[in-house]
């Protein structure tokens, strides 16, 4: 096989100004609306995320329910990389974050891909509970990592599913690139392990900020990384291969928090329980699309979608 080839595109100033669009104010506290039943009225919480937009959402969806109780809330979400935000949660400098069971499993708990429970929520908040990190019950959505390419390439190739890709990539290795985040580019349950899992390699790797992925499918390369839950796919007419050989693993979403700040304030579960529950698949990738899309702000489409469940008093 062929050695895999990378090359790092520095777009720092476009990834600069969507970091300022997706976060808003972060850092800084949010002011205190005065609603709800004050069930956190004693509470300073903070409420982190990672850098990606439906990280970000969860993070001021999070943040606007919990204010909405009385806590006095600290945003601090678009910490960049899944390993950065989880050490702020385990260090204290957040208090909460959003994470997924995928992730949980392999790069938070050091399992690998080739063994994974039927129930890996489970697995995962019970391993987790041990570094006393607690695993709120997840959202009914599953964001999985995906392949995509432009809906034209895959009809006029007849490219379907990830196997069909590698065939392709073999035989036209000069149309092999792939767009990738610099995340996916190093995970086990990301381009290594999905390479070893169907026995090829891209012929060229595109390093790209994530946010910038989506729109260079089919311009800066042919195949790129994306995540199933984002609206993107649709919006840049993409096709999200199927992962026939399954080995991307279930990415549930769940809200993390150090078993302290639990103990401390048990309202929390409360307050999100319901909240998590109505984050089906569907509504979590078109709030994702109005921030992508159509360029609102994530605490601006939070505490829109909030107020219309009912969720804020």
């Amino acid at each position: 096989m062929n050695a895999i080839t990378s090359k790092t595109k520095k777009i720092t100033a476009l990834a600069a100004g969507l970091t300022l669009l997706l976060t808003g104010c972060a850092g800084e506290p949010n002011a205190n609306t005065d609603g709800g039943d004050a069930e956190l009225a004693d509470a300073s919480l903070t409420v982190g995320s990672k850098e990606f937009v439906e990280s970000i959402l969860l993070g001021q969806i999070t943040a606007v329910a919990l204010e909405n109780a009385g806590a006095s809330i600290e945003d601090k979400t678009g910490i960049t990389g899944s390993a950065t935000v989880r050490e702020a949660l385990q260090t204290g400098e957040i208090d909460m974050y959003w994470d997924y069971t995928g992730t949980g499993w392999v790069n938070i708990l050091g399992n690998t891909t080739e063994e994974v429970p039927e129930d890996l929520y489970a697995a995962v908040a019970e391993a987790d509970a041990e570094n006393s990190i607690a695993w709120l019950e997840p959202a009914p959505f599953e964001n999985t990592y995906a392949i995509a390419v432009p809906e034209d390439f895959a009809e006029e190739n007849n490219i379907a599913t990830i196997s069909d890709a590698v065939t392709f990539i073999q035989e036209n290795p000069d149309q092999g690139s792939i767009c990738a985040a610099s995340e996916f580019i190093n995970r086990d349950d990301g381009l290594p392990g999905l390479q070893e899992a169907y026995g090829f390699e891209f012929s060229e790797v595109v390093e790209l900020d994530l946010n910038l992925v989506y729109a260079q499918i089919g311009k800066e390369c042919f195949f790129g990384e994306v995540t199933s839950t984002d609206a993107r796919n649709l919006a840049n007419d993409l096709t999200v291969l199927e992962d026939d050989l399954s080995f991307f693993l279930e990415y549930q979403g769940a809200m993390t928090l150090r078993q302290e700040t639990l103990d401390e304030y048990p309202a929390i579960a409360n307050i999100m329980a319901p909240i998590s529950e109505a984050l089906t698949a569907d509504v979590i990738t078109e709030l994702n699309g109005q921030v992508d899309l159509e360029g609102q702000r994530p605490k601006d489409v939070a505490e829109k979608w909030l107020e219309s469940e009912g969720f804020l008093e």
